[in-house]
């Protein structure tokens, strides 16, 4: 790594996400967020649309998840998840500690805009290749 990806990274590490990732951007991160804590509480379906019924598995599911990189829904990456109608998809993270051969985690979610904030719509689960 040379030294302007170093100073990316270390700069990019202290920007607040509104920066990145625009207003709307950090409003995905945060609610996000507050997905992860409320799904490990077993009370993430509060952030559900209503008429819809995404895979929310277990509250062990979501321990040690994070948040990473929001972006405007693209219909052409995701075609099984057009017909939720989402404005917005984020990827999570699995933390070092889960990370084994066939460990299955939520590893994206969708959101649709609405006059009261963001809903979640659909969750896509991921498998650990090993």
């Amino acid at each position: 790594m040379g030294p302007a990806a170093c100073l990316t990274l270390v700069l990019s590490a202290c920007v607040p996400d509104a920066l990145l990732w625009g207003a709307d951007g950090a409003e995905v991160i945060r609610t996000t967020e507050r997905l992860v804590d409320l799904a490990v509480a077993g009370d993430a379906d509060s952030l559900v649309c209503e008429g819809h019924d995404p895979e929310l598995g277990e509250r062990a599911d979501w321990e040690g998840l994070s948040a990473e990189e929001p972006g405007r829904f693209v219909a052409e990456h995701w075609p099984d998840q057009a017909a939720h109608e989402p404005d917005w998809s984020i990827n999570l993270s699995l933390g070092a500690e889960r990370v084994t051969a066939g460990e299955q985690f939520p590893g994206d979610v969708f959101y649709r805009t609405t006059e009261d904030g963001l809903c979640l719509v659909d969750v896509v689960w991921s498998t650990v290749e090993g």
